[in-house]
């Protein structure tokens, strides 16, 4: 492994972290803002979005996986669920008990989903190394 791949997958996961992350907020705030959807529905759609282009920018370009997607993607689908219930907790406990902005609650929500994804997809999904973690 070279030494500078370590930062250069961290760098990749970032970026294409931040255009999930991106994808999910601005995808929310034109339901939820734009089109005055319920926020549930909202974040609910939002997910689904991100999720789809996570998958393939982070089997393509941030782990380089070879492995079959079919292999990779129920796997992925689960822990992106995992997330989902992380990112809709952390906004029905910020928006309707702490009642905290439901934009600011969504970008908030999303720095522990990035947290929470990473390490998901690093050790347990795109990890070619067949059962090392």
């Amino acid at each position: 492994m070279n030494k500078h791949q370590p930062k250069m997958e961290v760098f990749l996961y970032l970026l294409f972290g931040g255009l999930t992350t991106l994808i999910n907020i601005v995808t929310y705030y034109l339901l939820a803002d734009m089109i005055s959807m319920d926020y549930k529905l909202a974040t609910t759609i939002a997910w689904l979005a991100a999720v789809l282009f996570a998958f393939f920018t982070n089997k393509t370009y941030v782990f380089k996986s070879e492995r079959s997607s079919l292999k990779e993607i129920f796997p992925f689908i689960g822990a992106r669920l995992l997330s989902y219930v992380l990112d809709i907790g952390t906004m029905v406990l910020l928006v309707e008990i702490a009642h905290i902005n439901d934009l600011v609650s969504k970008i908030a929500a999303n720095v522990l989903v990035v947290v929470f994804n990473y390490v998901a997809s690093k050790y347990f999904i795109f990890n070619d190394s067949k059962g090392e973690v």
